[in-house]
C-alpha cells in the first residue's frame, strides 16, 4: 500500500492507481488451493486497449466529423431531448487466452473526470463500434452495474461475456440522471486514460472448484482487541542500548540442509512469517506491544517484525533500532527497517537528489553506524514503492541515491544490513521496473506488495492467494530482474466478503499453499493497518478484525512451511 498513518502520507489530488490495478484482477469467488490437489497456476493480469468505440446516438452531429477523444452517455431524456439517449460502446478483441485457461475474470475499465449520480450500466452490444454514431439499439441482458459515476477508472465486470479469444463488444447504458457524462475514448491523447478490458484466469487441465462448504474451522483464537491504527505523530524515545551480539548464519544463498540460514537470511526451506503491527498514542507508541498482542492472540512468535522509519535521526521514527526492536532481536526476531525518505512529524518529503547529494550524509552515516552495532543481520529497504514517489524525483534518481545509501552504509562496515528493494508489483508500472532496479550488486531480496482489496477501493472482484502474490511474481520470472535472488512479500493484506463471512478465513487457510506454488517467495509478511483503505461496513484489510479472520490467519502461521528456524532460534 502506498503511504498513510505514521509511514504513509496519501497524494493529495492524485488517483490511487495500485489499489485500482490490483483490487480488479481477480477471481470473482475464492477458487482456492486445496492441499489434496495440485495447485492451478494463475496466469498475469493483461491489460487490452479497445479496437474501436462510438457514441451511439440519434441526435445529429454538431460540429466536425473528427475523431472524438471522448464517449458519451446519457439517459433516454438528455438535456431536455425526450430523443436524446446515448450508449458508449467499446469493442475488444481478446487473443491472447492460453486453450487451458479457466476461471477467466475480466474487468471493463472506462475513465471519467467527474463524479455523477447516475447509473450506468455495461451490455452486450450488437452495434458496430467502428462506425461514426450509429443508432442505439435495445441492449443485451445486464451484465454489471456502476451506481454513482465517480472521477478516474469507473469499473464493470464482464466476466460472463469473455468465454475465450474472439470478438466482445460491450455498451454502457445510462439511467437516473438527464444529462451527459463523458468519458475518455481510444483516441484520447492520454493512452493511459483510453478503455481496457483487464483479465486475467488460472491454468489447469480442470476448472478449479467452487466450495460450497467451509474448510474444517481450528479452535477459535481469544477475541481480538480493536484493529490498531497508524496514527501520525510519534514522540521521541529513550535512546536504545546496544544487545550482545549473536552468530552470524553460514549457510549459501537460498541452498542448504532445512533449518540452515544463509548469511542473506535466506531460509534453506519454506518461508518467513512477519508482521507490521502499528501502535499509537493512545497505546503509549509501544511498539512492542503491539506486535506480542498480535503474537498472542495468533499463538506464535512472528519471524520477521517489519517497521516504517524516517530520516529525523530522532526517536523511535528516526533513531532505530529502538529499545523495542533490541529487545525483539534478543528475543529471536529479524528485523526490517524501511527507511524513507521523509520527516513523518512533519510531513516534509524529501529528494532523493538531496540523498545523493550529501545533504543527509550525518544521517545515514548514524543509522548505518547503529545497524553495524546490532552485531546480527538485519533487513534493510530505502524508499518502498518509489514508482509512487514522483514528487521525490526520477527513477534515475532513486537508483542512485539508493547506490549512495548502500555505499555509505558498506564504508561505515554495516556489512550486516540485507538490502530489500520494495516495488509496488503494479502492471501499469512494469515498463518501469527495469530502470528502478539498482543492479545485483547493491540488492539481496526483490520484494513487492500485493494485496486483495476486494471492495475496499472501488472494484468488486475477488481474488485468491495465488491469483494475488503470482502475477508480479511471473513477471519477475520473465524478465530476468533480480534473477536468482530471494523475494519477499514486503505487505500483502486481504479484505473480507460482506456476501460470503467464511471467505476471508478461507483465503488465509490457503495462502500456505500459495507460497509452495510459488516457492522463490522466501517471505510474506502482513500489513496489519486500514493503509490508505478506510475500514467500513465492507472494508477491513487487518487480519484480527474478526474471530473467523483471525482463526484462518492464526492456522496458517501454524503450517510447517512457516515455521522455520530463524538466527536467533526461538
Amino acid at each position: 500500500m502506498s503511504r498513510h498513518g505514521v509511514h504513509r502520507l496519501p497524494r493529495s489530488g492524485r488517483p490511487r492507481r495500485k489499489a485500482l490495478a490490483l483490487g480488479v484482477i481477480g477471481a470473482s469467488v475464492v477458487t482456492g488451493i486445496v492441499a489434496t490437489m495440485m495447485p492451478l497456476l494463475a496466469a498475469d493480469d493483461t491489460s487490452i486497449q479497445a479496437v474501436a468505440d462510438t457514441t451511439a446516438t440519434r441526435v445529429s452531429q454538431d460540429g466536425d466529423n473528427a475523431a472524438k477523444t471522448t464517449l458519451a452517455t446519457c439517459a433516454a431524456r438528455c438535456d431536455g431531448n425526450p430523443r436524446g439517449a446515448r450508449d458508449a460502446v467499446i469493442r475488444f478483441a481478446v487473443t491472447t487466452l492460453p486453450a487451458t485457461a479457466v476461471n477467466v475474470r475480466a474487468t471493463l475499465r472506462v475513465h471519467s473526470w467527474r463524479s455523477f449520480a447516475a447509473t450506468v450500466t455495461a451490455h452486450a452490444s450488437p452495434v458496430d463500434a467502428a462506425v461514426p454514431r450509429p443508432a442505439p439499439v435495445t441492449p443485451g441482458p445486464a451484465v454489471d452495474t456502476v451506481t454513482g459515476v465517480r472521477p478516474g477508472f469507473n469499473e464493470w465486470d464482464v466476466s460472463p461475456l469473455v468465454t475465450g479469444n474472439g470478438t466482445v463488444t460491450l455498451a454502457l447504458a445510462q439511467t437516473g440522471l438527464e444529462t451527459r457524462i463523458y468519458w475518455a475514448s481510444t483516441e484520447n491523447r492520454d493512452p493511459e486514460l483510453r478503455p481496457r478490458l483487464m483479465l486475467s484466469y488460472d491454468l489447469g487441465d480442470r476448472p478449479a472448484p467452487n466450495p460450497t462448504t467451509a474448510a474444517a474451522t481450528p479452535p477459535t483464537p481469544p477475541t481480538p482487541s480493536a484493529s490498531p491504527s497508524a496514527s501520525t505523530r510519534p514522540t521521541p524515545t529513550a535512546s536504545p542500548s546496544r544487545p550482545s551480539p549473536r552468530p552470524t548464519p553460514s549457510a549459501s544463498t537460498g541452498s542448504g540442509r532445512c533449518g540452515e540460514v544463509s548469511p542473506e537470511l535466506v531460509p534453506a526451506c519454506g518461508a518467513w512469517w512477519g508482521m507490521y503491527s502499528p501502535t499509537s498514542a493512545a497505546d503509549g507508541w509501544d511498539h512492542g506491544r503491539a506486535v506480542a498482542e498480535v503474537e498472542e492472540q495468533v499463538g506464535r512468535q512472528f519471524d520477521i517484525v517489519h517497521r516504517y522509519h524516517d530520516f529525523s535521526g530522532t526517536g523511535s521514527n528516526g533513531a532505530f533500532p529502538d529499545p523495542y526492536q533490541r529487545e525483539q532481536m534478543r528475543e529471536g526476531r529479524m528485523m526490517f527497517f524501511a527507511w524513507e525518505s521523509r520527516i513523518f512529524s512533519s510531513g516534509k518529503v524529501l529528494t532523493w537528489a538531496d540523498v545523493y547529494g550529501g545533504r543527509y550524509d550525518a544521517t545515514i552515516d548514524a543509522v548505518a553506524g547503529r545497524i553495524r552495532d546490532t552485531g546480527v543481520p538485519v533487513f534493510m529497504g530505502f524508499d518502498h514503492e518509489p514508482e509512487d514517489e514522483p514528487e521525490k524525483g526520477t527513477d534515475a534518481e532513486f537508483v542512485r541515491a539508493w547506490r549512495y545509501v548502500h555505499d555509505r552504509f558498506a564504508a561505515a562496515g554495516a556489512q550486516n544490513a540485507v538490502w530489500v528493494w520494495t516495488m509496488m508489483g503494479w502492471s501499469g508500472h512494469y515498463d518501469r521496473y527495469a530502470g528502478l532496479y539498482p543492479g545485483d550488486r547493491y540488492v539481496d531480496w526483490v520484494a513487492y506488495d500485493p494485496y486483495n482489496f476486494h471492495v475496499c477501493n472501488g472494484s468488486k472482484v475477488w481474488k485468491s492467494p495465488s491469483t494475488t502474490i503470482g502475477n508480479f511474481y511471473r513477471w519477475l520470472d520473465e524478465h530476468g530482474i533480480g534473477a536468482g535472488k530471494p523475494r519477499m512479500l514486503a505487505e500483502f493484506g486481504t479484505n473480507f466478503d460482506t456476501a460470503d463471512p467464511a471467505a476471508k478465513r478461507r483465503w488465509f487457510e490457503e495462502f500456505p499453499a500459495a507460497l509452495k506454488a510459488h516457492p522463490k517467495i522466501k517471505a510474506a509478511v502482513y500489513f496489519n493497518s486500514p493503509g490508505m483503505t478506510t475500514s467500513t461496513a465492507s472494508c477491513n484489510m487487518t487480519m484480527n478484525h474478526d474471530a473467523a479472520a483471525l482463526a484462518g490467519f492464526a492456522r496458517a502461521g501454524q503450517d510447517a512451511y512457516l515455521r522455520q528456524p530463524t538466527p536467533g532460534g526461538r
